[in-house]
């Protein structure tokens, strides 16, 4: 089965199975949510009869659970030279690490950080000792570190800054990468040949390590590190090459997610976006249908 879904909501009241049925209005297999707001610490508890009726649901739709993704919150900076906010980063890391055991979560999608002046090498070093700090159960939810467009001063914006960490991360079993098609273009890499990016994972890194990836199209040039998504087809990528790395056999069991804009910041695109990939047909007038529907 394709595993195609997009980042969606998460409320107080329902929770993981508000974010479920939301991902089953787009038709996707899969999906991608975070436990609260991205910009602040405010958490519901975790309501666990929630969790067992989305699971039971996605069972009865042959869906895998497992296979459903966190994203962690924006505020969490790892790299950071200040040790007050590096505590927190830490701190709230490990409450979400929790959330995510509560909620059944398997994976959990991370920012590296930024090193905000203090340089590449202290950032990457923030990174580590701070993950080490977090991942000392021997079981428990894998973290994935996001590849980054280098916007301002970003941390993994290459395979080698990614291999850095996790080089020296203590509990492998606990560490994984989230490619991000829109960052990778940003950054640098020519995803048009997808192949070579995957085959320099696997010698650097292991290609195991890989267990999510968000599909974005982007609105700027190769490495031009501005980090903006578009909708799919309507970027710089382009929808062909979207649909080689979404159907790349060597990707096949790992979800995909995708992360576009509102169109006109009002209209979710997800469903008519995961239409056009399972039919692996762009549509150039999706936009205005999105608008109208």
């Amino acid at each position: 089965m394709l595993l195609i879904g997009s980042h969606v909501g998460y409320n107080s009241k329902d929770q993981v199975l508000y974010s479920l049925n939301e991902a089953l209005s787009y038709g996707a297999s899969t999906f991608m949510f975070y436990t609260g707001a991205p910009q602040n610490t405010r958490r519901s508890p975790i309501d666990k009869s929630k969790v067992a009726e989305a699971i039971s649901l996605m069972e009865s739709k042959g869906l895998d659970y497992s296979k459903v993704v966190v994203h962690a919150p924006y505020i969490i900076n790892l790299a950071s030279p200040d040790m007050d906010k590096r505590s927190f980063a830490i701190s709230f890391l490990k409450q979400e690490l929790v959330r995510c055991s509560d909620l059944k979560i398997s994976n959990i999608v991370l920012h590296p950080g930024s090193h905000t002046g203090a340089g590449v090498e202290e950032g990457l070093n923030n990174i580590i000792s701070g993950l080490n700090e977090v991942l000392t159960d021997e079981v428990g939810p894998t973290i994935l570190l996001e590849t980054m467009a280098g916007k301002g001063t970003e941390l993994g914006v290459n395979i080698d800054q990614i291999k850095e960490i996790i080089s020296n991360i203590n509990n492998k079993a606990r560490i994984g990468i989230c490619l991000d098609t829109c960052h990778l273009n940003d950054a640098g890499y020519d995803v048009s040949n997808f192949d070579a990016i995957l085959d320099e994972i696997d010698s650097k890194i292991g290609l195991s390590y890989v267990k999510c990836i968000h599909i974005n199209d982007s609105k700027n040039a190769i490495s031009s590190h501005k980090d903006r998504h578009a909708n799919i087809g309507f970027g710089t990528i382009g929808f062909d090459n979207l649909i080689n790395i979404i159907y790349n056999e060597r990707l096949k069991d790992i979800p995909k997610i995708l992360e576009t804009p509102y169109v006109d910041r009002e209209y979710p695109p997800y469903k008519y976006e995961i239409d056009m990939i399972k039919n692996k047909k762009f549509d150039p007038n999706v936009i205005e249908k999105i608008k109208n529907n």
